[in-house]
């Protein structure tokens, strides 16, 4: 809910966002993305000024729980709470005794996935196909709150605009969301149609904010201060959401978050700091995931370098890479490159 010093629906945005009993310390969230957003990188980007992170989705399957996979995305050790984790599936019960294991692993807010476009989730039904059905959307979301209010666990939910453009529904399943008790509402400013493609509308998300009385943060297309300022001016929402934007930085919803509060742009982190960060991160990321982490730490590290000198070959060579600390070797070696040729070169907002 929103904080009482706050205004009421239709009017300004709040200053302080509550989600039952936690205060978010800023209005930046990072967005949940399956194969992204594990355990180490949550950490950078909190540790960054991240104010809000989402695991990836777990899946509500009980009997993959035990897997390598899943017990990884369930896995909340040493994380900056509020912890919160994403749940995706078809079946209420099979939802809510997810979210209650889930809690038990130490979520403290669980997250319903309705906004994945993959055709894999799609094809079961879960994920954004929970739009085309609006009455099992909401038996889940239904039976998820109910089993958090007993833990006092709040329950958030994410969704699309709707499933095509000729249905953009999400306005009557927030409404509907809300009465039954969930917390907050992130929408994406896309239908699932559309995938990841064209452009995000934000007519939808300024729509569904004018109705509800819980916070609602906008997602999508949102990649720097500027964007973030846009997009919360055009829809009233309380909070924006980012994903791809943040692809190999993580440091970016700290940036935005610092501009968004000051009113100023904040100084962009000098490649010095921009490689501390990744090498920090890498082997975070290597420790976690053991003998596989020399692989799983290609895309993070490749993306981190693709808008900067000569990151492209970088990354060609560092993927032939096999061995860790040959790995923090080549990265720390090529930042130190990167200082002396370019000194206190910005990296791009925009990769």
């Amino acid at each position: 809910m929103l904080s009482p010093s706050t205004s009421t629906p239709g009017t300004a945005r709040a200053t302080t966002l509550t989600l039952g009993p936690f205060e978010m310390p800023n209005r930046v969230f990072a967005a949940p993305m399956a194969g992204v957003t594990d355990l180490p990188w949550r950490q950078m980007a909190r540790k960054l000024g991240a104010g809000h992170c989402v695991s990836e989705m777990v899946t509500s399957k009980r009997e993959l729980w035990d897997t390598l996979k899943t017990s990884r995305r369930m896995n909340h050790a040493g994380e900056p709470g509020p912890v919160a984790a994403q749940l995706v599936g078809v079946d209420p019960q099979d939802m809510a005794d997810a979210a209650r294991a889930n809690v038990e692993a130490g979520a403290q807010i669980v997250d319903i996935n309705m906004g994945c476009p993959a055709k894999k989730v799609c094809s079961r039904w879960a994920g954004s196909a929970l739009m085309q059905d609006e009455t099992q959307a909401l038996r889940i979301v239904d039976a998820v709150v109910r089993a958090m209010r007993e833990l006092n666990v709040p329950v958030t939910l994410k969704m699309r605009t709707g499933w095509c453009a000729d249905v953009r529904n999400a306005p009557r399943i927030a409404r509907a969301a809300q009465d039954a008790g969930v917390a907050m509402i992130v929408v994406h400013g896309r239908t699932r149609d559309q995938g990841y493609g064209g452009q995000a509308e934000y007519d939808t998300i300024a729509a569904i904010k004018r109705e509800l009385r819980i916070p609602v943060v906008a997602n999508g297309d949102i990649d720097s201060a500027a964007k973030a300022r846009a997009v919360l001016a055009a829809t009233g929402a309380d909070a924006v959401m980012i994903g791809r934007a943040a692809l190999g930085r993580p440091w970016l919803l700290g940036h935005i978050a610092q501009a968004l509060q000051s009113g100023t742009e904040p100084e962009q982190p000098s490649l010095r700091q921009q490689g501390a960060w990744l090498l920090e991160h890498l082997r975070a990321h290597q420790l976690f995931y053991g003998e596989a982490g020399t692989k799983t730490a290609r895309k993070h590290v490749g993306w981190a370098v693709a808008a900067l000198p000569g990151g492209a070959a970088f990354r060609a060579r560092f993927n032939t890479l096999s061995d860790p600390r040959a790995q923090v070797d080549a990265v720390a070696a090529y930042f130190d490159a990167l200082d002396t040729s370019c000194d206190s070169q910005p990296i791009p907002l925009a990769a």
